[in-house]
This record gives C-alpha cells, sequence and structure tokens, in this order.
C-alpha cells in the first residue's frame, strides 16, 4: 500500500509540475536577512517550487525552517532560498554566476523534477547539474555542495526511472559532494502531508522534508562552523 501511494504521489508530481511549468517562473524567495547579515556566509538552496514553497508561506517553506535551526543551534549561516516556480535544470544554471555572487559557504541543488515532467533527456539535465557544481567550485573553492535526490514518475518507463534517480547519486559521488537520498522522503503520497495538488507539501510536510534536509545539511555546518 505504502508503494502505491507513493506511484500515485510521484504521478501527481508530474502533473502538477507540468502545470506549474506553462505558468511565467516565478522570483525567488529569498530569506529576509539585515544589512548586517549580509556579511555572514550564505547556505544556497537553488531549486524549484518544493524549494520556494509554493502554497504556504515563506516562514514555512522548508529553507526557512533550516535558517531556524541553524540560529538555534548557534551557528553563523546566512540562508537563500533560490527556488523558483517551474524551474528546470537549464534554468538553473542560467541563475547560478548571478547567485555565486554571494559569500557561497554550501550550496543545496534541488533540481530536476520539471526536467522529468518534460521528458527531457537525463544526460542534458546531468550536465547542466555538473556545470551548476563546476561552476561553484571555481567561485567558493571551499563551499560543500549538497544534492537533494529526486524520483521519477513510473509511467515514464523503468530505463528512464532508473536512469533518472542514478543520476544524483552518481553526480554526488563522482563531485565528492553529499548526497540527500529523496528530498520528500515520509511526504511524497501522504496525502495529510501535501496540500490538494497532491505534490507540493503543507506547512507540516514541509517540517519534515526540513527534517530531512537538516540530517545532512546540519552536520556539515557543524563540521564548517
Amino acid at each position: 500500500m505504502r508503494r502505491k501511494i507513493l506511484v500515485y504521489g510521484l504521478l501527481a508530481l508530474a502533473a502538477a509540475c507540468g502545470r506549474e511549468e506553462q505558468q511565467p517562473a516565478e522570483r525567488a524567495s529569498e530569506t529576509e536577512a539585515s544589512p548586517s547579515d549580509t556579511s555572514r556566509p550564505v547556505v544556497l538552496f537553488l531549486g524549484t517550487s518544493l524549494t520556494a514553497g509554493m502554497g504556504v508561506s515563506s516562514e514555512q517553506a522548508y529553507p526557512a525552517l533550516i535558517q531556524a535551526k541553524i540560529d538555534s543551534a548557534g551557528l553563523g549561516f546566512r540562508v537563500v532560498n533560490a527556488g523558483v516556480n517551474g524551474e528546470t535544470s537549464a534554468g538553473g544554471l542560467r541563475r547560478t554566476d548571478w547567485l555565486l555572487r554571494q559569500p557561497v559557504a554550501m550550496l543545496v541543488v534541488e533540481l530536476g523534477a520539471n526536467d522529468m515532467l518534460r521528458g527531457q533527456d537525463v544526460s542534458a539535465m546531468r550536465a547542466n547539474l555538473q556545470e551548476i557544481i563546476d561552476r561553484t567550485r571555481v567561485a567558493h573553492p571551499e563551499a560543500r555542495i549538497v544534492i537533494a535526490g529526486m524520483q521519477a514518475a513510473p509511467n515514464l518507463g523503468e530505463p528512464y526511472v532508473s536512469e533518472f534517480a542514478a543520476t544524483f547519486v552518481e553526480l554526488a559521488e563522482e563531485t565528492d559532494a553529499v548526497l540527500i537520498p529523496f528530498l520528500l522522503d515520509g511526504v511524497a503520497g501522504v496525502p495529510e502531508l501535501n496540500q490538494p495538488d497532491a505534490i507540493h507539501p503543507t506547512a507540516e510536510g514541509q517540517v519534515i522534508v526540513a527534517e530531512n534536509v537538516w540530517e545532512v545539511v546540519g552536520s556539515l555546518l557543524r563540521e564548517s562552523g
């Protein structure tokens, strides 16, 4: 039953992203910081509507919850939420150079869901993600890279589904990045944790997503801090 619910959730993800990609990309929602905070090293979240927090307030989106955890732990980092509704890996790459003007200490990449929906070649998505990582390493050699793993809707066929999921794992291994195995673990396919569109997490779902992210990001920041 759990597997069936997850499958339905991934199908809904594809359908909802399809509606989403037909709309103009919206602003990158950045966690607000006071002028005195601008020199703090940045944890940059580059992603889609899942990161932007579509359907919830900016304070309820998981990057803002990560900021709260950072502050509670007494770590001196500032979160920037560069999630955009409908974003693809190509779109994220186009924004990378501008975003890297900040003092980035960590990049968390959550891209690929909209590429999957469009049925785009996985190798093209992989090349875009690789280029994002490469540019980050050039601009900020000491920055830690975190990749948020995603899963493809099963109706795209087993070869595509397997290649898509493996891309995140392989990229993490090949680039010395750290992998979040599945960003929506514990949320995808759980009706009460998702909005009526069946894919964007509710505020409660965002809390679980934040825990998935913090399990990886928190330990890395403690090492760096």
